[in-house]
């Protein structure tokens, strides 16, 4: 099988999309088949008034995107292609060129770009959902970008993709990454037999953790609203025995710094073998994002390590993290709550370590390597079917 594969990358450094994009390469060429990457990068785009109006322009329709992918089809012919996220850089008039020569394409989706301008459904720190069912407007009159102009250019992409079908007429499966996801593509006009739920995968380490003997908690994550950090920093001040430490880096980090109580220490960006001894060295995860979550390899590597999680009740966090058996959850900015559950985790280790068990074996049934191919796998056979 011959896939390409086409991604705009984000600005933003250490996505986990990135991560799951590359993966599906190495698992394409492990299981016999030929990969290849179209790659386009938001990191260098202008940032001058012009250089954000051409990347409007572009995110619309860019008409001149299906060239490119042209050229590489007749170079690698591939079965099938791939997508993920296109925007600004490609945008969905490639999803025309490929359904007009004839090539299946099967699309992850990674967001909630299709129920929301911005993707994250999150206005002034709070979930929002006023732009559900086609009321794309709602991200102009909230100036939901904290730029009018970009919050216009934000809905008037949406809008056209949504009036015009882009999306929903020239994807012949639709990859979700949760039940959560699956539902909220069919609220966007997706044909739910034509959605897949496809978890993300983790790498297994040989053995996993003993969380028992974990000397702090851990957070992994981007420094940012969305994550539910300062919620966290809130919560352990109430929770001051626990001493946590943050993985990561993002735009709130100083200020986060300045806030932090006197048990949270800052670790930075480090690589990614010591975020793993990071993970075997903890006595649970916290995830406390108040944004729907998808699929998140942060949570994901927890589990894997034997490591139980304590996350927030929102989006598809409730699908991996099984109450009271994996892991405990919490309402999403509920300070107290997520304090209590930490203090609780934390004055129970052998509870801690019966958790982390049963969190690698989940990860073992769901999220291996092996089972995340057969699936993918599943999906581009039947993506090949349809279009026959």
């Amino acid at each position: 099988m011959r896939i390409l594969q086409v991604y705009n990358q984000y600005r933003s450094l250490f996505g986990g999309e990135e991560i799951v994009v590359l993966k599906i390469a190495e698992l394409v060429k492990k299981n016999g088949g030929a990969a290849r990457l179209a790659l386009r990068s938001s990191r260098g785009l202008d940032r001058s008034l012009g250089g954000k109006a051409k990347a409007f322009l572009s995110g619309i329709y860019n008409p001149f995107s299906f060239q490119e992918i042209a050229e590489i089809l007749d170079e690698f012919s591939p079965d099938l292609v791939h997508v993920h996220n296109l925007n600004p850089l490609y945008s969905p008039s490639i999803l025309v060129g490929l359904r007009r020569v004839g090539l299946p394409v099967v699309m992850t989706v990674h967001n909630h770009f299709h129920t929301c301008p911005t993707a994250d459904h999150l206005h002034a720190g709070v979930v929002c959902e006023r732009c559900v069912g086609g009321r794309e407007i709602h991200c102009v009159l909230q100036n939901c970008r904290g730029n009018i102009f970009e919050s216009a250019a934000y809905a008037s992409r949406s809008f056209i993709a949504r009036a015009l079908r882009l999306y929903v007429d020239n994807v012949t499966l639709v990859i979700a990454l949760n039940e959560f996801a699956r539902k909220r593509l069919s609220m966007a006009g997706f044909d739910p037999k034509r959605v897949a739920v496809i978890p993300n995968m983790v790498d297994l380490p040989p053995s996993p953790a003993d969380s028992s003997r974990g000397s702090y908690a851990v957070f992994s994550g981007r420094m940012c609203i969305e994550k539910g950090v300062y919620d966290l920093l809130q919560a352990a001040s109430l929770a001051s025995e626990v001493e946590i430490r943050m993985l990561g880096s993002g735009a709130v980090i100083d200020e986060l710094k300045r806030r932090a109580p006197h048990n949270v220490r800052f670790m930075g960006q480090v690589e990614h073998h010591r975020v793993q001894d990071a993970l075997r060295g903890a006595r649970f995860l916290v995830f406390p994002s108040i944004w729907f979550e998808g699929c998140p390899l942060a949570l994901l590597e927890a589990m894997a390590h034997g490591i139980p999680v304590i996350a927030s009740r929102i989006g598809g966090i409730p699908e991996l993290v099984e109450e009271g058996v994996t892991g405990l959850l919490f309402e999403p900015g509920n300070v107290t709550e997520l304090a209590q559950k930490m203090t609780e985790l934390w004055n129970d280790p052998q509870r801690c370590a019966r958790m982390g068990m049963r969190a690698r074996r989940r990860a073992e049934i769901d999220h291996s390597e092996q089972v995340f191919w057969r699936r993918l796998e599943a999906a581009y056979d039947t993506a090949l079917r349809w279009s026959d």
